[in-house]
């Protein structure tokens, strides 16, 4: 195994500390005698360890040996994934090593590793190779990884040649790309050092457009916006802005999952972490998706000057922003920034500052969102509304309309008022209930 992956060409750049260079190192080890017993069972299950995280994390199962090296090979970016994630196969110098290479994995899924288990006196590799995990909630794992990275290995496993395996791996870079953004949705901002970095978000809500009920103009305007963004054409930032649960955030996440197939992902970034939007922008505008920087619950007060680096990234910096970046961001105040009575009028306050000048600084932020739309919280007819709609999605709510609408109108007097986040926590509290309903 050592003598394999020490030949890799394209795919040689592994993390230091992988399971298959350690699981390398060990093989060596042992073929060569330079091992003593217990310390090398000792480390033989660590890996093992290693490897049973690794599959928890992305639900694989069956072979985890063979998920594995499927899941490095799909998540493994370098100059050759990366462009067939662009552009496909095609015929080039290279693929006579990327097909080297695919047959060094091929090995490797094929590598025996009983002569271990026999001097040793284990059967861990034995496990992992025919692995029946407990079946997991999808909320436990990232199922976006697990079906595409196991669906790979699986179809490796059948694979005779090179040119079948090549014909797999890159089919599977058009299809879904590679990396962490070719097999996720969405990310955060984390930092490493002074690094930026970005890192998946494992467990979306799996919402849909179709959940949110009213509010069909606001939804269409979005659709429309995202629908040329994912298309190549000419799009618009976003701001939602309106009352407090009335679905803003919920439709940037049902927009996620509506449009995850055709390439878009979402990037989370918070307020504190604006003065990084440059280096995360760097990271996207080459990669061959749609990325929306989401902004959930935007706004400034009078002392805050984080929306200075944002204005400049959306619109008036040196570098323009790539056309594979939008910027989703929702708040509850129209304007962002809180305004008050002295930033109106024109005349000039203790600094020597014309006040209609504080009042424009403002106001550029948001004029920076080509498409405004407003969340009003909802009439009492349209709360019942809500409430009818949502109840009739749990057969088990056997209460009438008129019952429903009198639980609910008592329910909303003492739970914050009407909006469609207190009609989904009143049905929450009737389901909770159970024989009450």
């Amino acid at each position: 195994m050592y003598r394999e992956i020490s030949k890799l060409v394209i795919y040689r750049e592994l993390e230091p500390d992988c399971i298959l260079l350690r699981l390398a190192e060990i093989c060596r080890r042992f073929y060569t005698e330079d091992y003593e017993k217990e310390a090398l069972i000792d480390e033989i299950y660590s890996v093992i360890h290693q490897l049973l995280d690794v599959s928890t994390q992305f639900g694989f199962d069956r072979n985890l040996w063979h998920c594995y090296l499927a899941y490095i090979l799909a998540t493994n970016e370098n100059p050759f994934s990366m462009t067939a994630e662009k552009v496909g196969a095609r015929d080039g110098s290279v693929n006579s090593f990327a097909k080297h290479d695919f047959m060094i994995f091929k090995h490797l899924m094929d590598y025996d590793f009983a002569p271990l288990e026999e001097a040793l006196g284990i059967d861990c590799f034995s496990i992992v190779l025919d692995y029946h995990a407990i079946e997991k909630k999808e909320q436990l794992y990232n199922k976006n990884v697990s079906d595409k990275v196991k669906a790979l290995s699986e179809a490796m496993e059948q694979a005779e040649d090179a040119d079948t395996i090549y014909r797999l791996v890159t089919d599977f870079y058009a299809a879904y790309g590679v990396g962490k953004f070719g097999l996720n949705k969405a990310f955060r901002i984390v930092h490493r050092g002074d690094a930026v970095h970005l890192h998946p978000i494992k467990n979306t809500d799996n919402v849909q457009l179709s959940d949110l009920v009213g509010y069909e103009i606001q939804k269409q305007k979005l659709i429309e916006n995202t629908e040329a963004f994912v298309e190549g054409r000419r799009a618009n930032n976003c701001l939602l802005f309106g009352d407090s649960g009335t679905g803003k955030s919920t439709s940037i996440k049902a927009i996620l999952n509506a449009y995850y197939n055709r390439g878009l992902r979402i990037i989370e970034i918070y307020k504190h972490q604006f003065q990084d939007l440059s280096a995360v922008i760097a990271q996207l505008k080459n990669r061959n998706y749609r990325f929306i920087i989401y902004m959930d619950d935007l706004s400034f007060e009078d002392f805050e000057i984080e929306y200075k680096y944002l204005k400049a990234v959306i619109e008036g910096g040196l570098e323009t922003k790539p056309e594979n970046v939008l910027i989703y961001a929702t708040s509850n105040r129209r304007h962002l920034i809180r305004e008050t009575w002295d930033d109106r009028g024109d005349m000039v306050n203790d600094n020597g500052l014309h006040k209609s000048d504080t009042m424009q600084e403002k106001l550029s932020l948001v004029n920076r969102f080509g498409v405004q739309i407003s969340y009003s919280k909802p009439s009492q007819k349209e709360f019942f509304e809500i409430v009818k709609v949502l109840a009739r999605r749990h057969p088990e709510i056997t209460l009438t309309d008129e019952q429903l609408c009198a639980k609910a109108n008592m329910w909303e007097l003492s739970h914050g008022g009407i909006s469609g986040r207190t009609a989904q926590q009143f049905i929450n509290n009737l389901l909770s209930k159970g024989a009450d309903m």
